[in-house]
C-alpha cells in the first residue's frame, strides 16, 4: 500500500508539473501578446524611435496616418513655419502643395474618364451571370453540392470604383479613397478561382529549349478572381529580399520579384504618376486558395508535396515542368504580390508600343541608342515623338526604371481612348530592385541624350531629396503598411536616396550645357518635344 501511495503522489506531481509548464510557456504568452499594444512591424529600422529634427519640428497628430493622396487632406504646412503640421513624413509629402495643385488640363466630362458607366456596369454584369454558367455546370459534371449563393455584381464594389475612376490624367485620381479599400479586399477577400495567365496559357506546348532568351510568362504568374469578382494578377516569391541579381545574369533571365512589383506601386504614387496598377502584398494558402478553387486541370496537376512537407506548384511550360523551378509553400503559406488587373480589352483597347531605348536580347547584340550618343534626335523625327507630350512621358518611365533599377522596359501600354498624348501605364515591375550595389546609368540615356523633362516630374524629385521628404524615408513609411513588410531591405531604400542625386546631377547637366528654358518642359501645352529639340554637335 505505501508503494502504491507514492506511485499516484509521484503521478500528481507529474501532472502538475506538466500543467504549470503548459500555464507558463503556451497560456501565459499569449495572455502577454493580448494584453500589451500593438507594435511596429519587425524589420522596421524606425520603430520605436522617432526623427529627432521631425519630433522636433512636428507636434503629435492624433488623427490616422495617411495612406493614399485622398486621406493626407489639408492639415497645414510641414513644421517650421509656425503652423500645425503632420506627424509624419509621407502625411507631409501628400499635403505639400505640389500634391494638391489641380490637374493640367482639369477634367470636362465623360470624355475625359476611360469607360462610360453604363456600359461598363452592363458588361460586367454579363460576366457575372456567364461565370455563374460555368460554375454550376462545373459543379454538376463533378457532382458537387453546394450551398453557394450566385455571385452578385457589387456597383460598390472597390475594383469597379477603381475602373470608372481611371481618367486622361492616370489610373486613379488623388482625391479618391478607393486605392485603400482595393488593397484592402485584395489582402483579405477569398479568392473564388485560380488560373494561368493568357500568355502562359499560350506557351503550353510551345516553348523551345533551345532559345537562349525565354518568351514571356514563365515566371509562374496566376490570375486569382476574389469573391467580390475582382481580379488579381498573382506574382509569387521566388527569392529572398537580400538575395541580389547575380552580377553574371543578364537582365532577361533575372527572376521576377514580387516584392518588387509592390515597392514599385508606392514609389510610382509617391511620385506622382500613379501610372503603376494599386499592388499589394498578400500571403496565400496555395491549398485552399489556389488548388482547391481551380477548375484549370493542368493547373491542378502541377501540385505536389515536397521531401520537406510543403505544398509546391511550378508553370507547365516544358522548360520550366521541373521541381527545381517549383514555389512552394510553408508548409502552405507562399508570400505574393497582388495587382489589380486594368478593365478588359473590350472595355478599354490598350496601345502596346516598342520602347524606343528598348535593348537588345540577345547575348552581344546593341541597339543604336547604346552606340549613337545623338539618338533622341532620330527619335524626335519619328511620329508620335515629334510632337506632343510623348517624349516626356517615356523619359518619365526612364526616369522611374532608374530609380528602381529595371533594365526590362521593352514595351510600354497606353488606352487608345487618350489619344497618342494620353499617359503611359508602367506595366511589369518585377525586374526592379534587382541589384542595390549598381546603378544601371544606361537606363537614364532617354534623359542624357534628350536633355528634356517634366517641369512637375522636376519639382516632384527635387521636393524629395529635401531631408523633410526624403524618398527612402517616405518609402519606408508607405510599404509599412503592407502586410508583408518589411518590402524592401535598408540598402534598397537608401539606393533610392543615391539614384535621385544621380537623376538630379543629370537634369543639372542637361541646364548647364543647353538653359533651363529648352530643357525644363512647362506643361502639357508648352513646350512639345519637337519645340524643346536641342541642337547639339558631335
Amino acid at each position: 500500500m505505501p508503494g502504491l501511495r507514492r506511485d499516484r503522489l509521484l503521478t500528481l506531481l507529474l501532472l502538475g508539473t506538466l500543467l504549470s509548464a503548459d500555464l507558463y510557456f503556451h497560456l501565459w504568452p499569449q495572455v502577454q501578446r493580448q494584453l500589451r499594444p500593438r507594435e511596429a512591424p519587425r524589420g522596421c529600422p524606425c520603430a520605436g524611435r522617432a526623427s529627432p529634427s521631425l519630433s522636433a519640428a512636428v507636434p503629435s497628430d492624433p488623427r490616422p496616418a495617411a495612406h493614399n493622396f485622398s486621406l493626407a487632406g489639408p492639415r497645414g504646412a510641414p513644421g517650421g513655419n509656425g503652423h500645425r503640421g503632420p506627424r509624419s513624413k509621407l502625411q507631409a509629402l501628400f499635403a505639400h502643395p505640389l500634391y494638391r495643385t489641380p490637374e493640367e488640363p482639369p477634367l470636362q466630362g465623360p470624355e475625359d474618364l476611360l469607360l462610360a458607366s453604363h456600359e461598363a456596369l452592363r458588361y460586367y454584369r454579363r460576366k457575372v451571370a456567364r461565370w455563374n454558367r460555368r460554375h454550376k455546370m462545373y459543379s454538376e459534371q463533378l457532382n458537387l453540392t453546394t450551398l453557394e449563393h450566385p455571385l452578385q455584381l457589387r456597383l460598390d464594389a472597390s475594383w469597379v470604383q477603381f475602373h470608372l475612376g481611371i481618367n486622361r490624367h492616370g489610373l486613379y485620381p488623388r482625391s479618391s479613397p478607393v486605392v485603400s479599400r482595393l488593397l484592402h479586399d485584395m489582402r483579405h477577400f477569398p479568392t473564388i478561382s485560380a488560373d494561368y495567365s493568357q500568355d502562359e496559357k499560350a506557351l503550353l506546348g510551345a516553348c523551345d529549349c533551345t532559345q537562349i532568351v525565354k518568351p514571356s510568362g514563365v515566371h509562374l504568374k496566376l490570375v486569382l478572381r476574389f469573391s467580390d469578382f475582382g481580379k488579381a494578377m498573382f506574382k509569387p516569391m521566388r527569392q529572398q529580399r537580400d538575395e541580389e541579381t547575380p552580377e553574371d545574369f543578364f537582365y532577361f533571365i533575372d527572376f521576377q520579384r514580387h516584392n518588387a512589383e509592390i515597392a514599385a506601386f508606392h514609389l510610382d504614387r509617391i511620385l506622382d504618376f500613379r501610372r503603376v496598377p494599386p499592388t499589394v502584398g498578400r500571403l496565400v494558402n496555395v491549398s485552399k486558395e489556389i488548388l482547391e478553387v481551380t477548375k484549370n486541370e493542368i493547373l491542378q496537376s502541377v501540385f505536389f508535396v515536397s521531401p520537406a512537407s510543403n505544398v509546391c506548384f511550378f508553370a507547365k511550360c516544358p522548360y520550366m515542368c521541373k521541381t527545381e523551378y517549383a514555389v512552394c509553400g510553408n508548409p502552405h503559406l507562399l508570400e505574393g504580390s497582388l495587382s489589380t488587373f486594368l478593365p478588359s480589352l473590350n472595355l478599354a483597347p490598350r496601345l502596346s508600343v516598342p520602347n524606343p531605348w528598348i535593348r537588345s536580347y540577345s547575348l552581344a547584340g546593341k541597339e543604336e541608342w547604346e552606340v549613337n550618343p545623338l539618338y533622341c534626335d532620330t527619335v524626335k523625327q519619328v511620329f508620335p515623338y515629334s510632337s506632343g507630350s510623348r517624349l516626356l512621358s517615356i523619359i518619365d518611365m526612364a526616369i522611374f526604371d532608374f530609380l528602381i533599377g529595371n533594365m526590362d522596359r521593352h514595351h510600354y501600354e497606353m488606352f487608345t481612348k487618350f489619344g497618342d498624348d494620353g499617359f503611359l501605364i508602367h506595366l511589369d515591375n518585377a525586374r526592379g530592385f534587382g541589384r542595390h550595389s549598381r546603378d544601371e546609368l544606361s537606363i537614364l540615356s532617354p534623359l542624357s541624350q534628350c536633355c528634356i523633362i517634366k517641369r512637375k516630374t522636376l519639382l516632384h524629385l527635387q521636393l524629395l531629396a529635401q531631408a523633410d521628404y526624403r524618398l527612402s524615408d517616405v518609402m519606408r513609411e508607405s510599404l509599412l503598411d503592407d502586410q508583408l513588410s518589411p518590402v524592401l531591405t535598408e540598402p534598397h531604400l537608401l539606393a533610392l536616396d543615391r539614384r535621385l542625386r544621380i537623376v538630379l546631377e543629370a537634369v543639372e547637366t542637361c541646364v548647364k550645357a543647353h538653359g533651363e528654358e529648352r530643357v525644363v518642359a512647362n506643361g502639357p501645352a508648352e513646350p512639345s518635344a519637337d519645340s524643346a529639340q536641342v541642337t547639339r554637335t558631335s
